[in-house]
């Protein structure tokens, strides 16, 4: 056990490393068995943290999102929170103003994360294999750089899906309607 999770936090000071060493524009912590943003990583990454526009920290264990990950790297164009245990995002999200695309496919989300209907730039949302009923039509219909928005797999009800197909100017996945079983 403590063998594993020595590899595992290596594994996160060599990428970091590379990152900083190399001055890369992204940082890959995908798969990295991560259950809360390492701290150490802010003082490593002080020198580069602005030039850094695309972050995974796909298939972690993060139960949440600090507002700090979301000031520090501010100038974030693209982030992918796949495969973690999120349930929502801080208010701070709405700060991203380069935010273009963000993944957070295979979370808790019970609700559609509002904040995120305030990032102007936003082209691409994510929310697939969720637990999101309720979706925010009027805010995102609102949303003029929204080009997709992946709702597949979560129980949205009928109501949204009347809703939203007249609405939206932007791609909306959804997965097909069940059949109504019959009594």
């Amino acid at each position: 056990m403590q063998k594993r999770m020595g590899e595992a936090v290596a594994r996160v000071a060599r990428k970091v490393n590379e990152t900083v060493e190399n001055k890369t524009d992204s940082l890959d912590l995908a798969n990295c068995k991560l259950i809360a943003f390492p701290v150490g990583i802010y003082k490593a990454m002080r020198s580069v943290t602005e030039g850094i526009h695309c972050i995974s920290l796909a298939n972690n264990e993060l139960k949440s999102l600090t507002s700090r990950f979301v000031t520090t790297f501010s100038q974030l164009r693209e982030l992918n929170l796949a495969g973690n245990y999120l349930h929502r995002l801080p208010e701070e999200v709405t700060s991203l103003l380069h935010l273009r695309a963000i993944d957070l496919s295979r979370n808790r989300f019970r609700r559609f994360p509002e904040p995120l209907t305030t990032v102007a730039g936003l082209e691409t949302i994510n929310l697939e294999e969720n637990e999101i009923t309720e979706v925010p039509v009027e805010k995102l219909a609102a949303m003029a750089s929204l080009r997709s928005l992946n709702l597949r797999a979560n129980p949205v009800g009928p109501e949204v899906r009347l809703l939203v197909r007249p609405l939206v100017p932007f791609d909306l996945l959804l997965s097909p309607e069940e059949p109504v079983p019959k009594a």
